[in-house]
């Protein structure tokens, strides 16, 4: 075999083996005290794949408690995907640092995952209690607005009864989210085996100063450790507990944040950009539409927190904003906030249009100090349509004046020619036609008709084609009647806003429909035959 059809055989090996699906390993905490038990999860894409990851490289370090298995459908971008999911539960067998292995099933493999397994506090309450609660705030000391996340855990040497309560947290001053559903687990402590049933919840002070966290109190039902008769109503003691108050420092706005910008403190901020169809890839020409699509993601914030990101405000770019989409995510340092812009972006002119750069300043809570993310300013190369009638391409100011007077005097000629037309038009319309011609196609009520239909029904697609139809019997163009009649003009502007945005499901056609029934009678007249012009740009100047 020669050299070229071993190096082919060896890419084509590579690219399949990159293409085989991965088996995603995640842990619910990669901190745990010895005695805890911990879950992992495997989850694997592939529907081609059976049976059950090998789970033997974990009996060195860990002790397998449990598996379970979850089949899901999900929708990402419009595709459905399937996914199975092994849930095990593990109990570290040593303290330090321990390493999740990789893992196998068929031909994919997860990653490894590197854990910390640390001594329990001595300091906890009476360990000797069957059941009792304890609350940590992971920072003593926060910013205003900061993120402290306020962990309880309730531990119970005994069966609990399904009729636990725990009082709600309400603070003064502050904002209160929990972070997502209590789960449970075990830890043996001094020998015995407990129940965990941990709730983290995250707290956001409005106001500098000391805040104190209110004990929570938890109630329950434990059965008694003899069994019940046959028959016999369950039987158990009501048990109460409360938690130690806690106090947590909050801080002002340092001295150094700049007056007048929003303020936002974060362990960590970024910005992310992306584009559909991406201009650096392919041509771009006037008319064209691009969707911008700006992330803001924040760890230690809420969603809510996130201010609007600056307009994309360039001339010679038409904007379509959608609703921003606002989204949190839990993990085990709290929440992180995420804020999705997108926009419809369409060019009216050719040339090099300049997008300037985007920044966004925050106050970095781990290292306490002022940052800046941003996204670099970008530059997007325009070319002419010829679909279309394309504006001045944009250059600069001496190089336009320049090339000014051959388009006065090209609007000029239009003018007069425009003008000429009109006249003989006038005058033929007064003239009896000597052989009226059969008209083909459909009637101009019928067009007239289906306009209504679709304008009345709201869909911009349908509205296009026939006011295109419609437009091509009338004596002017849609371009002429909506320069003269400002309602036509701003209807035609809605109609080519719904079909460039996606945001064209809400668009409503009555005042187009309006706009149509009311343009002056004197300038309608009766429809002709022969192309009296198409749709107007889609973006007029």
């Amino acid at each position: 075999m020669s050299r070229l059809g071993v190096f082919l055989l060896s890419l084509l090996w590579l690219t399949l083996a990159q293409a085989q699906p991965a088996l995603q390993a995640s842990v619910d905490r990669t901190r745990v005290e010895a005695g805890e038990t911990l879950e992992l999860t495997l989850e694997s894409q592939d529907v081609t794949q059976f049976g059950k990851p090998d789970l033997r490289a974990l009996e060195g370090d860990f002790e397998v408690r449990g598996t379970r298995q979850l089949n899901s459908l999900h929708t990402l971008d419009g595709e459905t995907r399937a996914s199975t999911r092994w849930i095990v539960t593990l109990l570290p067998r040593r303290s330090g640092s321990l390493q999740i292995p990789e893992l196998q099933l068929g031909q994919s493999r997860s990653q490894a995952i590197e854990l910390q397994v640390v001594q329990p506090d001595p300091n906890r309450p009476d360990s000797a209690s069957q059941v009792f609660i304890e609350a940590t705030l992971d920072n003593p000391e926060v910013y205003v607005q900061a993120q402290a996340v306020l962990t309880l855990r309730i531990y119970h040497s005994v069966s609990l009864y399904d009729d636990s309560n725990l009082s709600p947290l309400r603070l003064e001053n502050a904002k209160v989210e929990p972070l997502g559903e209590s789960r449970t687990y075990e830890k043996e402590i001094n020998g015995v085996r407990h129940g965990v049933i941990e709730t983290r919840y995250a707290l956001y002070p409005q106001q500098s100063g000391a805040l104190q966290v209110p004990p929570l109190t938890f109630t329950a039902t434990a059965a008694d450790s003899a069994e019940p008769p046959a028959g016999g109503a369950r039987s158990g003691r009501q048990v109460q507990v409360s938690s130690l108050p806690l106090d947590l420092q909050v801080k002002a706005i340092p001295a150094t944040w700049p007056a007048g910008v929003t303020w936002l403190p974060a362990r960590s901020l970024s910005l992310e950009e992306r584009w559909n169809p991406d201009p650096n890839q392919q041509p771009t020409q006037i008319g064209d539409s691009l969707t911008r699509s700006i992330t803001l993601r924040a760890e230690g914030l809420s969603s809510t927190q996130l201010p609007p990101l600056p307009a994309t405000e360039v001339t010679g770019l038409r904007r379509y904003p959608d609703q921003p989409l606002l989204r949190n995510e839990i993990n085990e340092r709290g929440m992180t906030a995420n804020r999705e812009e997108r926009e419809a972006l369409v060019p009216i002119h050719s040339g090099n249009l300049m997008l300037p750069a985007l920044e966004v300043t925050w106050w970095n809570t781990l290292e306490d100090h002022l940052e800046h993310s941003s996204l670099p300013a970008r530059s997007i190369k325009v070319d002419d349509n010829p679909a279309l009638s394309a504006d001045t391409p944009v250059g600069d100011v001496s190089s336009g004046s320049a090339l000014l007077w051959p388009w006065q005097l090209a609007t000029m000629i239009l003018a007069l020619t425009t003008l000429l037309g009109f006249a003989l038009w006038w005058r033929a319309r007064s003239q009896p036609a000597v052989l009226r011609a059969s008209q083909s196609g459909p009637s101009p009520r019928t067009l007239l008709d289906d306009l209504k239909r679709a304008t009345l029904a709201n869909d911009p697609q349908a509205t296009r084609q026939a006011l295109d139809a419609w437009a091509r019997q009338q004596p002017e163009t849609l371009a002429e009647m909506a320069a003269r009649f400002v309602p036509l003009s701003n209807a035609l502007d809605g109609l080519n806003g719904a079909l460039y945005s996606e945001a064209g499901q809400h668009w409503q056609g009555d005042e187009l429909w309006r706009a149509i029934g009311d343009i002056p009678s004197a300038q309608q007249g009766l429809p002709v035959g022969g192309d009296g012009g198409g749709l107007p740009p889609l973006y007029p100047k």
